[in-house]
């Protein structure tokens, strides 16, 4: 059933597409089109709020949230998605937790270029921090840019000097914006979605000629993650960005960083968008809110016994 259903998802996602480089509302309207086809629970409620300086989409579950929040950055190439194309992940985390989360509508590429997404997302965490909120009950978790997001934020708010959430979850993260991973090459034409053409004609939008060498942007093989939180990355073997979870996974390891490398065979990326159709996805948001309930109560615990 599963391998039907892995077929399937294969098939859907290699529909034709136009030749050439699409124009920046060509590729925002097609990613909404597709993520509009994507089973979203009915156990939820959201609401329009804002975050730090941005709108975001508060998510709870219906009969009302436990303690702990969930931060997420949407993914999209840092060009376009927003909190309601990725309500298919919110949703299910929120329905599968009981967390309510904070999906945040950061500003995009072109228009707005490194670091933009960044200063937003880490206003957003300084908000929530300042509202009150004890560092272990809240998480991060993204998917693709926004994955990439849980890492950069993090780096971000370890430099300014603010205390670190109490775990990361990383679906398909982009980590490495020198492209330099193998996975770019190996993996082109078994990825579905991305090819490095695509990849990087996005990139360059979001970079605006800086310099991809910086932790900001490449933090899979220039971070330095001593000190991090515990980190859950969920990776498809069907990815040309393969090599940013496993390289950034690597140095946590070596960094003494308590990281799960999450890797599902014959899927692409962020296949857990596909909860409700294809097995993989549920099993892996089933893991990722196991994760999710044990490190926020763990948190949450060993904040109490410190203090």
């Amino acid at each position: 059933m599963s391998k039907e259903q892995r077929a399937q998802v294969d098939a859907m996602m290699r529909q034709p597409r136009p030749e050439g480089p699409r124009s920046v509302e060509a590729i925002r309207t097609g990613f909404k089109a597709l993520m509009a086809q994507m089973i979203v629970p009915n156990s939820i409620s959201t609401t329009q709020t804002t975050l730090g300086n941005r709108p975001a989409l508060h998510v709870e579950p219906d009969h009302g949230p436990r303690a702990g929040t969930i931060l997420y950055f949407h993914g999209g190439s840092w060009v376009f998605g927003s909190p309601e194309t990725a309500l298919p992940l919110t949703g299910h985390l929120v329905a599968k937790t009981g967390f309510g989360a904070y999906s945040l509508d950061y500003r995009l590429a072109p228009e707005h270029p490194f670091p933009a997404a960044i200063e937003d997302t880490l206003d957003a965490y300084r908000a929530l921090l300042d509202s009150g909120q004890d560092p272990s009950t809240i998480a991060f978790a993204g998917d693709s840019a926004g994955g990439g997001l849980t890492v950069t934020t993090c780096l971000a708010a370890r430099d300014a000097g603010l205390p670190l959430p109490a775990a990361i979850v990383a679906f398909s993260p982009g980590l490495d914006a020198t492209r330099t991973g193998e996975s770019m090459d190996t993996k082109e034409g078994i990825d579905p979605i991305f090819t490095r053409k695509a990849v990087e004609h996005t990139g360059a939008m979001y970079l605006a000629g800086a310099d991809p060498h910086q932790p900001l942007l490449s933090p899979a093989i220039l971070a330095d993650l001593t000190g991090f939180p515990p980190l859950l990355v969920q990776v498809g073997t069907n990815e040309v960005l393969l090599d940013d979870s496993t390289r950034l996974a690597a140095r946590a390891r070596a960094a003494g960083v308590d990281v799960i490398l999450d890797i599902t065979a014959d899927v692409p990326h962020v296949f857990q968008v596909f909860t409700g159709v294809l097995d993989e996805a549920d099993e892996a948001l089933d893991r990722a809110a196991l994760f999710l309930n044990q490190r926020i109560r763990a948190g949450g615990a060993a904040h109490t016994s410190a203090g």
